[in-house]
C-alpha cells in the first residue's frame, strides 16, 4: 500500500542531514525535473520581488526567500519530519515507535510541487513552492509534472493499492488512476453534508496513521474502511475508489 499525502506550506526549519542530493530521492526518473526546478527557485531568490510575486508571498514571508537560495547547500531531514501544520499534527508522527516509523517510510509518500513525489524518508531541506505556483520562464506546475509523475507514482506503488489523500491541486499534478480517494465531510444537525478545510486535514491525518500503525495490508476501498472504523473514525464508502470520512 502506498498512501499519498499533501505537502504543507508550513516546514520544520534545520535537520541534521548532509544538503539536498537528488540521487538519494525515491523516484529517480523524476530527477532531471527536480533539478532543473530547484535550480530555478535558487535562481529566482536573487530577486525578492520577482520571489515574492511567484510564490504568493506577503512582506513578513521573507524568510521563506531565503531557504529557496539555499536549497543546495542548506541541511535536510525526512520529509516525515520536515512536513508540519494540521494534517502532520494529526498524523503525530513523533509517537511513532521505532517499527511504526519504519513502516510509515515504507507505506508513506507525498506530493511535492519541487519534487513531484518523494516517501516518507526522503532527505530534504525546507523550501517553498506551492502546487498553484507559476515560476518565470514555466508554464504551469502541473503541465510540467503530468507527464511523468503519474508513471512514476504508479511504478512506485508497483500494483499495490494507492491511498490518495493529496489535495486537489497535487493530484492533477499527477494522477493516479484507481487511487482510493478520501472525501472529508462534516454532518449538520439536520443531516446534511458539507466540507470544511480544517477537518479535511485533521481526518486525513487520522486517516493515514491509522493506514500506517495497523497490522493489515489494505488491498480495496472496504479494507481501507475497516481500518479507519478500527481507528475511531466514521466511514462510509462511496464507490470502489472513494472514502467518505464524516466528522
Amino acid at each position: 500500500m502506498l498512501v499519498l499525502l499533501p505537502p504543507s506550506e508550513t516546514k520544520s526549519d534545520g535537520g541534521n542531514g548532509a544538503p539536498l542530493d537528488l540521487g538519494e530521492l525515491s523516484m529517480p526518473q523524476l530527477t532531471d525535473t527536480r533539478e532543473m526546478l530547484v535550480q530555478a527557485l535558487v535562481d529566482l531568490a536573487a530577486d525578492t520581488d520577482a520571489s515574492m510575486r511567484a510564490l504568493g508571498l506577503g512582506a513578513t514571508q521573507a524568510d521563506e526567500i531565503e531557504r529557496n537560495a539555499k536549497l543546495w547547500v542548506s541541511a535536510t531531514r525526512p520529509a516525515l519530519e520536515r512536513y508540519t501544520g494540521v494534517l502532520f499534527d494529526a498524523l503525530d508522527a513523533k509517537s511513532f515507535t521505532r517499527a511504526q516509523r519504519e513502516k510509515a517510510y515504507r507505506r508513506i509518500g507525498m506530493g511535492s510541487a519541487l519534487f513531484g513525489a518523494i516517501r516518507a524518508g526522503d532527505p530534504i531541506p525546507a523550501y517553498r513552492l506551492s502546487g498553484g505556483s507559476k515560476l518565470p520562464g514555466f508554464t504551469t506546475l502541473s503541465s510540467l509534472w503530468k507527464p511523468e509523475l503519474t508513471a512514476a507514482l504508479t511504478t512506485e506503488a508497483a500494483g499495490d493499492l494507492v491511498v490518495d489523500l493529496r489535495s486537489g491541486i497535487y493530484q492533477q499534478l499527477g494522477p493516479v488512476p484507481g487511487a482510493v480517494t478520501a472525501t472529508v465531510l462534516t454532518e449538520q444537525p439536520d443531516g446534511t453534508r458539507k466540507v470544511v478545510s480544517h477537518f479535511n486535514k485533521h481526518h486525513k491525518g487520522l486517516l493515514a496513521r491509522a493506514l500506517v500503525v495497523t497490522r493489515a495490508e489494505p488491498a480495496d476501498v472496504e479494507a481501507v474502511a475497516r481500518v479507519a472504523a478500527k481507528a475511531g473514525l466514521r466511514v462510509e464508502v462511496a464507490s470502489r475508489t472513494e472514502l467518505i470520512v464524516l466528522t
